[in-house]
């Protein structure tokens, strides 16, 4: 019988694609980039609830008051939404990210799709209700400056400049 490579190799710890030791520039200023990205995407969010609304007023007096029932989920809907097609979109980032030079990768440097985006968004507006002031000192003490939601689900945001070479 011959000796060949063993069927299941002995694990390697995994690599760390966005070391901030290696490279500690595609952290820098995340957390009040992220800050002001997340006003930036709320107000977007409150317009874009704005017109879903109109919407849904004037389909409530087509449908004798019945579409008024989807009012309760609007704002939720809108923000899951926007996150899942901007967060999971190409450049994996929301409008208020891309204007502050951030971009999203997983812990391993894919970009998010669409159920991580819209499961990240659920689990930040989740953790800001219950939370609101100690969500952002957990980015203190992480090295990735990660926030509690991030760390939920693998996500990173790093530097869109640095990340790709412009920096």
């Amino acid at each position: 019988m011959t000796t060949s490579a063993p069927l299941y190799p002995a694990a390697q710890p995994p690599r760390e694609v966005f070391d901030p030791l290696v490279e500690p520039r595609l952290y820098e200023g995340v957390l009040s980039r992220r800050i002001l990205a997340f006003c930036v995407d709320f107000v977007m969010v409150c317009l874009l609830t704005f017109v879903a609304s109109g919407v849904i007023l004037m389909l409530g007096f087509l449908t004798f008051g019945l579409a008024w029932l989807l009012f309760g989920g609007v704002f939720p809907a809108v923000a899951i939404l926007y996150s899942g097609a901007t967060l999971g979109g190409d450049r994996a980032a929301t409008w208020g990210m891309r204007l502050t030079g951030l971009t999203c990768r997983l812990w391993h440097g894919a970009k998010p799709g669409f159920v991580i985006a819209a499961a990240h968004v659920v689990f930040l507006y989740v953790s800001i209700t219950f939370l609101t002031p100690l969500i952002l000192a957990v980015g203190l003490f992480t090295r990735r400056k990660q926030l509690l939601h991030d760390l939920v689900l693998g996500t990173l945001f790093v530097d869109r400049g640095t990340l790709e070479g412009r920096r």
